[in-house]
């Protein structure tokens, strides 16, 4: 299609909509920066199914050469002035907005629009909002279109630490009182963890509403479009303890999905306590998150450590209109981690809450075998049952909380830590290959349980294989109980194991539930020592 054609169908398909703003494609022509239009998040929404009902169009990631060259130190030396913030000048207000340049991974450029009094403005790129520092580059000779990456958001008493980020494809995050970035959200996930490439939406355009004087919330909107789907977001972000985004999310399938993503999760997890795998670092622990936890319909309360797999692994846990999931650090021990650069004590947790029934489906898991932290590989997301279908809306309401603990928290005990090893009975010869498991609860009743001495039972349960020496004794310093088992595999198969783990006494359960999936080492490998 001709350039030319393409824009009279995009215009005849505009005044179809009734939308006074030609569709945010890459072949579109861009409105004069400065000039204003009527904003809402309805007009947002049309604009999405809009975009939907086209074919859609690849944005171009060409940069100039010496923007695309740009090595990781180059890059991170390239600072926003101050003095160009969004909002400097804006008495009372308690947020600022900086913006990220174009390079390295972000080659996409990213409108930008200020909403006020219901009217939307493009912010135009301007190389002068840059102070280049050691990249090379030189603002004058940068084109004055280049446009932007993304952005982030300070508030005015603290200039230099930014609380918020979006950045790359639908990626964004923020962080608790501990000030300390760590896992990312999504927008949206398209065939994570399928055997074949991962559709990444992007985030085309962002709508920043100016706060109110005072105001404690700030309102940001965008766009989203990817060959599968457009869609229409709105976060309205409160700082505190947690930060929380109430996000609402509409949805415009440009064909069937097999399998979507709402509220997708991404973190890391290399070694830890339960999965020494890649312990070939000096320190003991090195993870974003240490587990997954699920609070079910049902009202059922689940915490699934994580791993870092020798070979993907994926896991859905079915469920009818969640209560919340989330992946959480729950380790706070600083002496876990002996990490004193990027502090993994203090990575935030992220817990997902939907703000309404979201029907059938899954919590689902994909953990990725990875070499380093710098490698995300952990992915969490609630994928409905029903498969998205061309031409439908579909609405989702949610909100997410970053901090140091989820704002729902079970009333039953909770696993504060997971240890394996070489099963058997120390002084006897092994007669056979087994693999011990130590989980530690603390919380609710144990502590007065554990203070008694009372009898607690640990109820375990496998999908294949045996399980033996079970026990579950007060452990008095976490003022809780440790439960106990071996698992035998059942022969040489490396296959998938799952287990389920929780105390109980006289029928009453005193714990989340457990889980988790083990996969026994090749026989070569099984050395009895």
């Amino acid at each position: 299609m001709h350039r030319r054609q393409f824009l009279t169908r995009a215009a005849a398909a505009l005044a179809a909509a009734g939308l006074p703003l030609p569709l945010l494609t890459a072949g579109a022509t861009p409105l004069p920066l400065g000039q204003r239009h009527a904003f809402d998040y309805a007009w947002l929404k049309g604009h999405a199914r809009a975009l939907a009902a086209r074919a859609f169009s690849p944005r171009s990631d060409a940069l100039p050469a010496p923007v695309a060259s740009l090595d990781w130190d180059q890059y991170q030396s390239i600072g926003f002035r101050q003095d160009h913030a969004l909002w400097a000048d804006v008495a009372g207000a308690k947020f600022q907005a900086k913006f990220f340049h174009l390079g390295l991974y972000f080659k996409r450029p990213v409108r930008m629009f200020e909403v006020a009094a219901g009217q939307a403005q493009e912010l135009a790129y301007d190389p002068g909002m840059f102070d280049y520092g050691r990249s090379g580059l030189k603002g004058a000779r940068l084109p004055r279109d280049l446009g932007f990456a993304g952005f982030r958001l300070n508030s005015p008493d603290d200039l230099q630490r930014d609380w918020a980020a979006f950045l790359g494809a639908s990626y964004f995050r923020a962080v608790g009182a501990s000030m300390q970035y760590g896992l990312s959200a999504r927008g949206l996930a398209i065939d994570t963890g399928m055997p074949r490439p991962e559709e990444f939406p992007d985030f085309t355009a962002f709508w920043l509403e100016r706060p109110a004087p005072g105001s404690d919330t700030l309102v940001v909107y965008a766009l989203l479009d990817s060959p599968s789907v457009a869609g229409a977001y709105r976060f309205a972000i409160t700082r505190g303890e947690p930060l929380v985004m109430d996000v609402d999310a509409a949805l415009y399938p440009r064909r069937e999905i097999e399998r979507l993503g709402i509220a997708p999760a991404t973190s890391m997890y290399q070694v830890g306590e339960n999965d020494r795998r890649m312990d070939w670092d000096w320190r003991a622990e090195i993870h974003d998150s240490d587990g997954l936890a699920i609070h079910t319909g049902a009202g059922e309360w689940i915490w699934r450590p994580l791993g870092n797999p020798a070979h993907l692994r994926f896991n859905a846990f079915a469920d009818d209109n969640p209560r919340g999931f989330g992946l959480l650090q729950r380790d706070r021990d600083f002496d876990h981690y002996q990490d004193d650069g990027v502090f993994y004590e203090k990575r935030p947790s992220l817990w997902v809450e939907p703000k309404h029934g979201w029907g059938r489906g899954s919590v689902q898991l994909v953990e990725i075998p990875t070499v380093d932290e710098t490698f995300d590989n952990i992915v969490a997301f609630w994928n409905p049952e029903a498969k998205p279908q061309a031409g439908q809306e579909l609405l989702f309401g949610y909100r997410l909380f970053w901090g140091e603990q989820a704002p729902s928290q079970p009333p039953l005990a909770q696993t504060v830590a997971t240890r394996t090893g070489l099963g058997g009975v120390v002084g006897k010869k092994r007669e056979r290959f087994s693999w011990r498991f130590a989980v530690d609860f603390a919380g609710g009743e144990l502590a007065a349980l554990a203070k008694a001495g009372a009898a607690v039972e640990a109820v375990v349960e496998t999908g294949r294989g045996k399980v033996e020496t079970v026990s579950a004794r007060p452990l008095h310093a976490i003022d809780g109980y440790r439960a106990m088992f071996d698992v035998v595999p059942p022969d040489d198969s490396t296959a998938q194991i799952d287990l389920r783990l929780f105390l109980r006494q006289d029928g009453r359960a005193l714990t989340e539930t457990w889980l988790y999936q083990w996969n026994p080492p090749p026989p070569g490998e099984r050395v009895l020592y």
